[in-house]
């Protein structure tokens, strides 16, 4: 079962895969306090945060469990974010999630809602499971209006990985 949208397109949007090259692209979302507060603690160190995800990206790549696309502008070639199918486990059950970051500059653009309708509609059309989920902590309230224009309802309350989340559903 494929999960990564490598070579899908939006109006906007190329999918590809991470690459190590893109390490110093990416490293001022990890550079910014409002990306990685909800996740990362305070004030982490953004060069072993930013590695940290590379390594985690990079894992799911070899092991199969899907894995964040580079976004890339099909009108400028900037390096916009990072989107795609990721399986997790959740309350004990393995979910499909579709995962969202933008590098800050990006934000407020539309392009974390677009990339995201991407995700919905490649699992769907390919029926890579009957629902998807988004893990959003409770505090993260844009990354929560990109599940709900998706179509995406609340689900329920739980802690993951030690934190207060949100789970959003959408069903085939």
């Amino acid at each position: 079962m494929n999960l990564l949208l490598e070579d899908q397109e939006t109006e906007r949007l190329k999918f590809r895969k991470l690459t190590t090259n893109d390490f110093e692209t990416w490293l001022p979302f990890h550079q910014n306090p409002l990306s990685t507060v909800h996740w990362f603690g305070e004030n982490p160190d953004p060069n072993i945060a930013c590695q940290d995800w590379f390594n985690r990206v990079f894992h799911r790549y070899e092991n199969g469990t899907g894995g964040l696309n580079a976004l890339i502008s099909k009108k400028t070639g900037d390096f916009i974010g990072q989107c795609g199918l990721l399986v997790q486990e959740v309350d004990g059950k393995k979910e499909l999630e579709i995962g969202y970051s933008m590098l800050p500059k990006y934000w407020r653009q539309g392009f974390a809602t677009e990339a995201a309708q991407k995700c919905k509609e490649f699992a769907f059309d390919n029926n890579l499971s009957e629902s998807l989920i988004s893990i959003i902590h409770i505090k993260n309230i844009p990354s929560q209006k990109v599940a709900f224009a998706i179509g995406m309802q609340l689900d329920k309350t739980t802690e993951y990985k030690g934190n207060p989340t949100y789970i959003f559903r959408v069903r085939q």
